[in-house]
């Protein structure tokens, strides 16, 4: 993950799930939501089971394991595939603009998301299988927004509040966390 975090060309973001709290260690990024969101990727693949590590490429591409040729293989693929939609973010203070415009015929269900993280956190682990270890953790998602939806036509501007130094992702995906059609990045 921290080689992804590090990539200019790859928004890497990691969800700590909470369902291994109960082995003595709480994780303190964990949160139900991402637990519930990493559930919900699962249904829409028609997977029955959740697994960690687990990467989601492009909202539809699971990625169990570590696997780093597979998923090397599908951030490649995803890269060169043709963009669906133009879209840009401005900052101005703490207001953030969204702009975005398919570049192609859209699905008419489309969710803007805002999604917050910090770059690096650095935890001592005491308790639990990795009693002892510190482990430096990258691109920690530490709030998950629902902003809008877009129905994919004519020109989206919407602002949102975004106060504070934290990096933000907008991320356009098809409803039912269906596929990402378009994501962008402020540092």
């Amino acid at each position: 993950m921290t080689e992804l975090a590090g990539r200019d060309d790859v928004i890497a973001l990691a969800l700590h799930v909470d369902y291994w709290d109960y082995i003595g260690w709480k994780d303190s990024f964990a949160s139900r939501d991402y637990t519930n969101r990493q559930r919900a990727y699962a249904r829409a693949a028609g997977h029955r089971t959740i697994y960690t590590p687990q990467m989601i490429v492009g909202g539809t591409d699971h990625v169990v394991g570590f696997k780093p040729m597979k998923l090397a293989d599908l951030i490649d693929a995803h890269q060169e595939a043709e963009p669906l939609v133009d879209l840009d973010l401005f900052r101005e203070g703490d207001t953030l603009t969204i702009r975005a415009e398919g570049l192609k015929p859209l699905p008419s269900s489309i969710l803007v998301q805002l999604v917050r993280y910090m770059p690096e956190n650095t935890v001592e682990i005491r308790k639990g299988e990795n009693a002892g270890r510190t482990i430096t953790y990258a691109n920690i998602v530490s709030g998950w927004d629902m902003l809008a939806g877009w129905d994919g036509q004519g020109l989206l501007e919407l602002t949102a509040e975004a106060p504070g130094p934290e990096p933000l992702v907008v991320i356009l995906q098809e409803a039912g966390h269906g596929a990402i059609l378009a994501a962008a990045r402020l540092r």
